[in-house]
């Protein structure tokens, strides 16, 4: 079990509605390895998502959901804490208490609307609009092919108030051998920009030296 006392600020993860929340599923596991503790948000279109797309049931109900992560990945109840969708007493819910750092994995393109027009309408989106107006870090693991001008409109709009766009796109210079590699090399370009030390991708130019 990790002990509370190792553990560093808090990052937001909230998983939305797009394919690929095996990116998301993942993030968190590392996170919990960094004893780096996660504040949870999880959408109904990622509940049908996780069901769809893995062979993991996580319970919708947010402190059910809790106990399983815990019993799951064996770590302390303070390393993770989960949000409903109008859970407004959260503490991502405000500036004065929220964490520093966001990352929205995978980030469907109705939640990036949301989020570039401020709309507020669920904790997830309000969450995201807290970072933004605090000038802190928030990351859009953005799942969506072919891109619409609405949606490299809504990127572009949110880059230059200082969001990090991070479509889902994987290298291949690492010579993949399997799905989990290939979304390891996503996970980890997140964990990078979140400032978490990571290993699960050699760094480019110094894998022969």
């Amino acid at each position: 079990m990790t002990n509370h006392s190792d553990l560093q600020a808090p990052v937001t993860v909230a998983l939305t509605g797009a394919s690929g929340v095996q990116y998301g599923m993942r993030l968190i596991e590392c996170l919990f390895a960094a004893n780096v503790p996660v504040f949870l948000m999880v959408s109904k279109a990622a509940q049908m998502v996780i069901a769809t797309e893995t062979e993991e049931k996580w319970p919708a109900n947010p402190e059910s959901l809790k106990s399983h992560l815990v019993e799951k990945y064996q770590i302390s109840e303070g390393s993770l804490q989960v949000y409903g969708r109008e859970d407004w007493m959260a503490p991502v819910a405000s500036g004065s208490s929220g964490p520093g750092q966001m990352v929205i994995c995978p980030c469907s393109t109705g939640t990036l609307s949301a989020v570039a027009c401020g709309a507020s309408n669920n904790l997830i989106e309000r969450a995201a609009d807290v970072v933004l107006k605090e000038r802190k870090k928030l990351i859009l693991l953005v799942r969506e092919m072919p891109l619409s001008d609405i949606h490299l409109e809504n990127m572009l709009k949110l880059s230059r108030m200082g969001a990090v766009v991070m479509p889902a796109a994987p290298g291949f210079y690492h010579e993949p051998k399997s799905i989990n590699d290939i979304v390891d090399f996503v996970v980890a370009r997140i964990l990078d920009q979140l400032g978490v030390d990571q290993t699960m991708i050699p760094r480019w130019g110094y894998a022969n030296s």
